[in-house]
């Protein structure tokens, strides 16, 4: 029963997979399936440095086209830091289930993946843009 079905291979880049890491861990008490969840996704992930993440790769602040394949329902959103969601302005927090679904992914591909009431979704990214983070006030 521990088979888990074989995922996509993702890729991070090292500063962020770093900070994800220790939120995953302040996480666990609170939401451990989350953290969990993103903990696995940091510890398959190939890392690489500054620079050096192919291209059309969901990092950190990117903008993601993805579909859920079951309802064929589209969404674009920015993937960002628990301080910066904010979902009327289509920012989530990489601490959601969608959010920690979606690092690291590429144009192209899919996962299955599951939501907030555990249903396992496949969602299938359609493009990805970077975004610069958001400047410091």
């Amino acid at each position: 029963m521990s088979r888990k079905a074989a995922r996509p291979p993702i890729h991070l880049l090292e500063d962020e997979a770093d900070k994800l890491y220790n939120l995953a861990l302040g996480l666990q008490s609170r939401q451990p399936e989350v953290a969990e969840l993103l903990l696995a996704e940091i510890e398959r992930a190939k890392v690489h440095r500054a620079g050096k993440l192919p291209a059309a790769t969901v990092a950190m602040h990117s903008r993601v086209e993805f579909v859920d394949e079951a309802s064929g329902t589209s969404r674009t959103v920015q993937l960002v830091y628990p301080p910066e969601a904010n979902i009327d302005e289509g920012r989530i927090s990489i601490l959601t289930p969608i959010g920690a679904g979606l690092i690291g992914l590429s144009a192209g591909q899919s996962i299955l993946w599951p939501d907030r009431e555990n249903n396992k979704r496949s969602l299938r990214i359609v493009s990805v843009t970077e975004a610069a983070a958001p400047a410091a006030a």
